[in-house]
């Protein structure tokens, strides 16, 4: 596994040869695999979560971990950026809730390129307030997880990438040995900024 700068943006990849890294990136991007919206929540909230209903959410940092495996690869994480911004007001994903919440913010994402371990991801983090949030296609509690102090818990989430992305390795995904482009890559990348004019 390889592990990128922090500070890239998607379609972005740092190195000696910037035209090939950035094709390579762009690659990766569209390759697809698991990605994390870290999502602070500064004050407490209540939300209406599709068929969950209404759920109160206590202020702190949110982790929701899903996967971009279709043709589109990563540019599901481009729609979840808009959806924090204002940007796209249709609510398809238990995630969107959370996103389209005006108290909220995406600060950051992390993501594993080339590989299907958002339920080996989900599983390493510590459970989030609400059962069955983005984990109605598998047997997970949810995909939805909380932690206090917001850059302590990206660090645990990327790390909870790395360990899964290294056990997997591409075997669940029909990669060769997990080869995208030198195999699986966790990155993070900035979230959205606060654009909503109502804060």
């Amino acid at each position: 596994m390889r592990n990128s700068d922090p500070g890239e943006k998607f379609g972005e990849s740092p190195g000696e040869n910037p035209g090939a890294d950035a094709t390579a990136a762009r690659d990766r991007s569209a390759a697809g695999g698991t990605y994390t919206l870290l999502v602070d929540v500064p004050t407490p909230i209540a939300i209406e979560v599709g068929a969950l209903g209404e759920r109160r959410m206590p202020a702190g940092a949110y982790a929701y971990t899903g996967s971009a495996l279709g043709t589109g690869g990563f540019s599901r994480v481009d729609r979840h950026r808009r959806v924090a911004r204002g940007d796209h007001d249709v609510r398809h994903w238990h995630i969107d809730y959370l996103l389209g919440h005006p108290e909220t913010d995406l600060v950051r994402v992390v993501r594993s390129v080339g590989v299907d371990v958002e339920c080996a991801v989900a599983d390493r983090l510590p459970p989030g307030p609400i059962d069955g949030f983005g984990a109605s296609d598998c047997d997970c509690r949810s995909h939805l997880a909380a932690g206090d102090s917001r850059d302590a818990f990206a660090a645990r989430v990327r790390e909870a990438h790395e360990a899964a992305a290294d056990a997997d390795d591409g075997a669940d995904w029909g990669l060769a040995d997990g080869d995208v482009d030198g195999g699986p890559v966790v990155d993070t990348v900035a979230g959205t900024k606060s654009e909503r004019g109502d804060r």
